[in-house]
């Protein structure tokens, strides 16, 4: 846990204690694709790896993944998409975070789906 606090002050995630509560995976890398936060959420969701923080997460992700990530780090695009996975469906939002207006890497939000969910339509006023 320490190894993890020091990492987030250097790279300025001291304040990242609002996402250990969500009922959510939050996962944060920089720029490079180093993983320097995962909320306990995140942790669970990848515990088969063991400790992943301070590692690529291109060494995670099928070639295709990796080229999407290097693309969104590149153009400070965002990417969401649903899967299923173990009757768990779930909605995939990756976005890039920035430092002084800079892309500083992504932070990829994983969010259980219900089976049935509305869909509503609202109109501009």
């Amino acid at each position: 846990m320490i190894r993890l606090q020091i990492i987030m002050e250097m790279e300025g995630f001291e304040g990242t204690d609002w996402a250990q509560g969500l009922d959510m995976a939050v996962t944060i890398c920089d720029c490079e694709g180093k993983i320097l936060y995962m909320n306990q959420r995140s942790r669970e969701t990848f515990a088969k790896h063991g400790d992943i923080i301070g590692h690529s997460l291109f060494d995670y992700h099928p070639e295709h993944a990796a080229a999407k990530i290097r693309e969104m780090l590149a153009n400070g695009t965002s990417n969401s998409y649903t899967i299923e996975k173990n009757g768990q469906k779930k909605i995939i939002h990756q976005t890039p975070w920035r430092r002084n207006g800079e892309v500083a890497g992504l932070v990829e939000f994983s969010i259980v789906l219900p089976a049935e969910m509305p869909h509503y339509v609202r109109s501009a006023k």
